[in-house]
């Protein structure tokens, strides 16, 4: 491991060793924190992972909530670094937003529409999202669902990344054929970064990566 990597893990490492909190749930826009901190947002299929990768890279229990119930995360959930900010005058050093899951979700059609404009409304108009980690559950691949979702986000100029979840669920050469076929999908699209993460929150696979990702746009 070259020294920048070493510098990248360590910096992740100091970022997710703080106490994480839970500031607010946003179900409307108008309900947005005052711009700040970066951001980066984490967004993917209902049910594809995104509580328990964000209490995994927090080392938390029930910083986020998670439900074998598709469609439980129902706002915009932000969560920072515990700290006197108010007081100091300082801004935290970034914030994570779970995103409502897309697609399938056990709710009235009308919510699910509301959940998903919030969601198209928060990412082209944040002007401190960094990046936003599009999950994607190892076992089943990118689904039509996931493409409308990534042209959104062409559209709209917004970086984002691929974050494979559940990798342990599927044997090592069938994830390494779905990293290449992924990234040969993504290649092509403008605002697709050009690497991927393979994580498991079961497992604390690829979370150091994924820690020192988050460290770099927050700094």
């Amino acid at each position: 491991m070259s020294d920048l990597d070493q510098a990248r893990i360590a910096a992740g490492t100091a970022l997710f060793a703080r106490q994480w909190i839970f500031v607010r749930g946003v179900p409307a826009m108008k309900f947005l924190p005052d711009e700040g901190p970066n951001e980066v947002a984490f967004a993917g299929r209902s049910n594809v992972g995104k509580s328990s990768l964000i209490n995994a890279l927090v080392g938390q229990k029930s910083l986020a909530r998670t439900s074998n119930t598709p469609g439980r995360t129902q706002e915009l959930n932000y969560f920072i670094p515990d700290g006197n900010w108010a007081e100091t005058g300082e801004l935290p050093p970034g914030a994570l937003v779970d995103m409502p899951g897309y697609g399938f979700a056990k709710a009235p059609k009308s919510q699910v529409e509301r959940w998903t404009r919030l969601i198209f409304q928060y990412l082209r108009g944040r002007s401190t999202l960094r990046r936003v980690f599009v999950l994607v559950d190892a076992r089943h691949g990118l689904k039509p669902n996931d493409e409308a979702v990534l042209d959104l986000l062409d559209e709209a100029a917004v970086p984002y990344q691929i974050v494979l979840t559940k990798a342990d669920k599927i044997k090592p050469p069938a994830l390494a054929k779905l990293e290449t076929g992924t990234l040969e999908r993504i290649k092509k699209r403008p605002a697709a970064h050009p690497e991927l993460i393979a994580t498991s929150s079961e497992k604390k696979h690829g979370l150091d990566e994924l820690r020192a990702e988050i460290a770099g746009l927050m700094d």
